[in-house]
């Protein structure tokens, strides 16, 4: 049992065979008990836009809000390693305020590390950031904050063209110097041949089981969620219908007058 994970503990895992557990979290409560299960890496993720604010899409959320949640959770973690996804806007179209957006993450809620969107197009990004000593985890597939380029969530790279570039932006990465890469919902074969192409812990969501991890999102998991049905979710309750249920109970224990009785009375 590690101690405390850090970026090298997931080459160590990755060398061993032994498979690497990522949740994302957004808030002091939660992230205590995900870090409590023994989690490896807790994703501040920029999914927070859709699971906390309601938005339709990743890209609204903004630095400062990022920022927010990835303080809540950093107070609670004593074990995992911390990641923070940099939002939309905030480095694909400068790599000085790519630099900047990463510091204040790092030094604003002392995260352990960020996450980008992208391959060789935010190269220079991922360099700078990566020379000012704050490690990148990258994310290639599915790219959410690309939504509106692509148009559709749908399974990326089943194209020949497509998965080349996969595989050459996985060691384009891994060459810049980045950690690990979340793999998204790409065809497993191909997630196969790019474990052999990178010696970069590969970390995937809806990629299969030839990775050497997976990610999830804390509030499908759990069931809290209920809309959202892609076929790499599993979920582990239906929390959903049990808080449903529990308020329902409170709502009708106050109604009747049963809540409080004498023995919740001072």
């Amino acid at each position: 049992m590690y101690k405390r994970i850090t970026t090298n503990t997931l080459h160590e895992m990755k060398s061993k065979g032994e498979k690497i557990s990522m949740l994302t979290a957004y808030d002091f409560t939660f992230a205590r008990i995900v870090d409590e299960a023994n989690i490896d890496v807790i994703l501040v993720g920029d999914s927070a836009s859709n699971v906390i604010a309601g938005n339709e899409t990743t890209v609204p959320i903004t630095l400062d809000q990022m920022i927010y949640h990835a303080s809540s959770v950093v107070k609670a973690v004593k074990r995992a390693l911390v990641v923070v996804d940099l939002p939309f806007g905030s480095y694909q179209s400068d790599p000085t305020e790519a630099l900047r957006s990463a510091i204040r993450i790092m030094k604003e809620s002392g995260a352990h590390a960020v996450k980008m969107e992208g391959g060789s197009e935010i190269g220079d990004s991922i360099d700078k950031i990566i020379k000012a000593g704050i490690p990148v985890m990258g994310h290639l597939g599915l790219t959410p904050q690309s939504i509106y380029k692509f148009g559709t969530y749908s399974v990326r790279a089943k194209e020949e063209h497509e998965a080349k570039q996969l595989i050459e932006d996985t060691k384009f990465l891994e060459d810049k110097g980045c950690f690990a890469t979340v793999l998204e919902k790409i065809p497993s074969d191909l997630s196969k041949k790019v474990s052999k192409e990178t010696n970069l812990p590969l970390i995937g969501i809806g990629a299969g089981n030839h990775v050497d991890g997976q990610v999830l999102v804390l509030h499908d998991l759990l069931g809290l969620t209920h809309e959202f049905n892609p076929r790499f979710l599993r979920r582990y309750l239906d929390l959903n219908s049990t808080v449903k249920s529990a308020i329902q109970n409170y709502v009708d224990d106050v109604k009747n007058l049963d809540f409080p009785n004498k023995n919740e009375m001072y």
